[in-house]
């Protein structure tokens, strides 16, 4: 029974999209007689030999239901509870996980500034003080999400800075990967150049952003960076019992690359977004719209009038970032079409010549 319009499309999340095709066919071929619960199947077991192959050897694998439980679940067992973690004021444990870190793990959140939706060392440094000092939480652990949550992607070199720069002040480095893929796409880097290699101790690796349905999972690549996590996740209502089907999902984005062409795709048609609207801009077709941010994965951020946007927003949907400042977020997805991209810069068009 399909109770939607299945040619409705919108920009506003890569969490609208469906599940990929092939993740449904993964799905099927788990879907098949009776596996051991709790982790002790067979999907599990390979999908930690394929983490073990793009993190290196000592890599450890923890299927999660969603991103939220992921950056949770790696931070409390990452932190003593007196932790703190230091992170972007924009970070999405801090803005849009409902105080989940704080009210779920009674971590305390140190933000600082960014630039473009990314923190350096010197902005770390204006929260990792007062070690040792027992009225302040102790910074603990430094967090950063790839690709940011203004659509930019670190570099290698700039996560090496990060990690050193936390590793000799005694803390750890965890990297929300909510969009890890679209990151790898950017880069053209696998994983490990810019995890493994320059330091990350914890990564939360996502899925569903990238047409997975409700597979997250959090990937240890310094096991001496955590305790207690195989219970803690069990305390926190993260352990899948039918774990297969998380895993499976998973596994169906290392095999053939399926995970990196379809981020691959959605950084594409990001891109092919902007440069159409760009070029109406340059050749003066439109007025009133403008950028506010690179474009380096899936996501654009733009700014125009809020009544625009309200109008443009009638046909496709899409949300406002800085309502104030008239700043909105485009999202792609793997299965965004050239035609949703022509459709969409026919409307946002029709209503700047308005």
């Amino acid at each position: 029974m399909r109770l939607h319009d299945p040619e409705w499309r919108g920009f506003a999340s890569d969490n609208y999209s469906g599940v990929h095709p092939e993740v449904l066919a993964a799905l099927a071929d788990a879907n098949v007689g009776h596996q051991v619960s709790y982790g002790e199947d067979e999907y599990t077991t390979r999908l930690g030999e394929v983490i073990r192959e793009h993190f290196g050897a000592g890599a450890e694998v923890f299927p999660v239901f969603n991103g939220t439980g992921a950056n949770v679940l790696s931070l409390t067992a990452m932190m003593p509870r007196w932790g703190a973690v230091i992170c972007s004021s924009l970070a999405h444990i801090h803005t849009d996980e409902g105080g989940a870190p704080e009210r779920v793990s009674g971590l305390k959140l140190f933000t600082v500034a960014h630039h473009e939706g990314k923190i350096t060392p010197a902005d770390i440094a204006t929260e990792a003080f007062g070690f040792g000092d027992e009225h302040r939480a102790q910074p603990a652990v430094v967090s950063i999400t790839q690709s940011s949550e203004l659509g930019t992607v670190y570099t290698p070199g700039e996560i090496q800075a990060i990690a050193d720069f936390a590793h000799d002040k005694g803390m750890l480095l965890h990297m929300d990967g909510a969009r890890l893929w679209n990151a790898a796409a950017s880069l053209g880097l696998p994983f490990s150049a810019f995890t493994t290699d320059v330091g990350v101790d914890i990564v939360s690796l996502g899925g569903t952003k990238n047409g997975l349905m409700g597979a997250e999972a959090i990937v240890v690549i310094n096991p001496e960076a955590v305790d207690g996590l195989i219970y803690l996740r069990k305390m926190s209502m993260q352990l899948s019992s039918k774990m297969r089907f998380v895993s499976a999902q998973l596994l169906a984005l290392f095999e053939n690359n399926l995970g990196l062409s379809s981020a691959t795709h959605a950084n594409t048609m990001a891109r092919r977004l902007r440069d159409a609207l760009e070029e109406k801009i340059s050749s003066g077709a439109i007025a009133g719209l403008s950028f506010s941010a690179p474009t380096q994965a899936n996501a654009i951020f733009a700014v125009l009038d809020p009544e625009v946007s309200d109008r443009i927003r009638q046909t496709f949907r899409f949300y406002d970032w800085d309502r104030a400042a008239g700043e909105v977020r485009w999202m792609c997805s793997f299965d965004t079409t050239d035609a949703d991209i022509e459709g969409f810069v026919e409307k946002i068009t029709s209503e700047l010549q308005a």
